[in-house]
């Protein structure tokens, strides 16, 4: 298996591939999926949020082993009249992001039906299971923290998906998604550590 840190083999400078790996975000309005991306993108708060009306997109390029791979982030508005450009934002995807507000159970309920939407389109991309406002999660009383953290996990089993729960804010696991993203659409070994505890910001890929 390929390794994030292996490095570039001298014989193939000059003979550089660019590649584009479309990203899909979906959920539930106010969940963070334009927070996160811009957090990504250009490593900023989206302090002006203006919520989503229909599709957002960003790019992203970053260099992997003499490859370009430019991240393509597309987000829909989480409104239920959006739905219509849901195709825009899912075909062709080589990853869908199922993005879930932590401090919001209703937002988790959610994903199941953005999941079977997304999957009438898109079969084959990589689904993972995405937390976000992870530093609003950890002020909940502990009981509604390991419901959560439960409830995620299963959701996560059932779709046969990475869990990754995340802030925006404090910049807790941002980056680490997109290397999770990046492993799962080239099959590459992802040297990272899991985060599996109870309470932990989970990183389980």
């Amino acid at each position: 298996m390929a390794d994030f840190s292996q490095p570039t083999n001298a014989a193939d400078e000059g003979q550089r591939n660019a590649v584009v790996l479309k990203v899909g975000m979906v959920g539930d309005a106010r969940v963070g999926k334009t927070t996160l991306m811009v957090k990504y993108v250009e490593n900023k708060l989206d302090e002006d949020y203006i919520q989503t009306l229909g599709v957002n997109f960003l790019e992203k390029t970053v260099t992997l082993r003499n490859n370009d791979i430019t991240f393509s982030i597309w987000d829909l508005g989480g409104h239920r009249e959006f739905l219509s450009m849901l195709p825009l934002v899912v075909n062709d995807a080589r990853a869908l992001l199922f993005m879930f507000d932590l401090s919001r159970r209703d937002t988790l309920a959610s994903i199941k039906e953005w999941y079977r939407q997304c999957r009438g389109l898109n079969r084959t991309a990589h689904a993972i299971l995405v937390g976000t406002k992870y530093d609003i999660f950890i002020t909940l009383p502990p009981e509604e923290r390991e419901a959560i953290d439960r409830d995620a996990r299963r959701f996560a089993r059932a779709m046969k998906a990475p869990v990754v729960f995340t802030s925006s804010t404090e910049s807790i696991n941002v980056l680490k998604l997109f290397k999770v993203i990046l492993a799962r659409s080239f099959g590459l070994n992802c040297t990272i550590p899991q985060l599996t505890e109870v309470g932990e910001p989970l990183l389980i890929f």
